[in-house]
């Protein structure tokens, strides 16, 4: 059984036993239980559901497992030719690394 998720504006295929790393979450534990209630889609061992736009009474239920990861460093260079105009900048991303405890549909 899986569902398809939206977290922080991106959609997970969330499987029970499944880690995942998502946008960084605020207010977030070591620990806490967070629960998804945005499931778009339920396969039930081949039964699937799809919501308009979300599955009435379906949930994820999830544990946070580290709060605050961070990501790859991005490096963002700016240049323009022939006008000596160079600019490199960059940053990394901050994740959320929780672990789907159960899929309840």
């Amino acid at each position: 059984m899986y569902a398809i998720v939206e977290i922080n504006g991106q959609q997970f295929k969330a499987e029970q036993g499944k880690k995942l790393f998502v946008h960084h979450i605020k207010n977030a534990e070591e620990g806490q239980t967070i629960e998804f209630e945005k499931v778009l889609l339920v396969d039930n061992e081949g039964a699937v559901t799809v919501g308009a736009p979300t599955v009435d009474g379906a949930k994820v239920v999830c544990e946070v497992l580290n709060p605050l990861v961070k990501g790859e460093k991005v490096i963002v260079f700016k240049m323009k030719r022939r006008k000596d105009s160079r600019k490199r900048n960059g940053h990394r991303e901050q994740f959320t690394q929780v672990e789907i405890k159960s899929v309840i549909a």
